[in-house]
């Protein structure tokens, strides 16, 4: 089973994917996006769930979003078309790190996506290349909020706790405007929406190739979060500023 087919069924009921609530999103889309009329570019949008969001309720934003999944662009896309939005939001197949733009962008978004660029610094580098002189950065990144096991450090991989995050961020030359930290209610709503959504899907689809798998895939993450990262792991979604230029 493909991995973007079980994001896809796994983010059915939960399609920002990641841990923030849709209260959580549109505060921090109002601090990122004060005047309504920006050009917003997402590097690993998914399903694009920030832009359709933040085009929705702004008329004069524009957007892009870059992702490598088509089944996720295709979902952006017939969501986009739904709201009325096709117009306003082009949407790119590439990888994030190999997008090119004729212009900057008041606002760059990469959440949760920092594998995409090889880590938090070579992100930060990638995002700055794209932003507009005054313009805000919009990064969701992972971190210990407590010391990990080594078996989660086999399911999340390498990443640092909340200070040291913040720390290597200013020191890349960021300064933080304003950030959300995700509660435990976010997170573990998060983790039962895709544990939960696939697992349904497998259990109506019994006779489906994939079910078994993706039942499977279901049991597997749950096991690893309630049994590992849940006691460890936090997210951070921070909007930050260039200190210099």
């Amino acid at each position: 089973m493909n991995r973007e087919l079980i994001s896809h069924l796994a983010h059915a009921h939960h399609p920002v994917a990641a841990p923030l609530s849709d209260t959580a999103v549109a505060r921090l889309l109002d601090r990122a996006l004060p005047r309504g009329t920006e050009r917003v570019l997402d590097l690993g949008c998914g399903p694009g769930e920030w832009l359709l969001r933040a085009l929705r309720d702004r008329p004069g934003t524009r957007g892009v979003g870059v992702d490598i999944s088509a089944t996720a662009l295709d979902r952006a896309a017939s969501t986009a078309r739904a709201l009325g939005l096709s117009d306003r939001l082009t949407l790119h197949r590439q990888p994030a790190a190999d997008h090119t733009a004729p212009h900057p962008y008041d606002l760059v978004l990469s959440i949760g996506a920092t594998h995409a660029f090889g880590g938090l610094l070579p992100t930060l580098d990638a995002l700055r290349a794209h932003l507009a002189p005054g313009g805000h950065v919009l990064l969701g990144e992972g971190y210990w909020e407590h010391p990990p096991t080594p078996g989660d450090l086999d399911t999340i991989g390498p990443l640092a706790d909340l200070p040291t995050t913040v720390d290597q961020v200013t020191a890349a030359g960021w300064t933080p405007v304003y950030g959300h930290l995700s509660t435990r209610e976010e997170r573990d709503d998060y983790e039962w929406s895709w544990t939960g959504s696939l697992a349904a899907w497998a259990l109506d689809h019994p006779d489906h190739p994939d079910g078994a798998e993706a039942l499977a895939t279901a049991t597997a993450h749950r096991a690893e979060w309630l049994g590992g990262y849940r006691a460890t792991w936090g997210f951070a979604t921070l909007l930050l500023r260039r200190t210099t230029a």
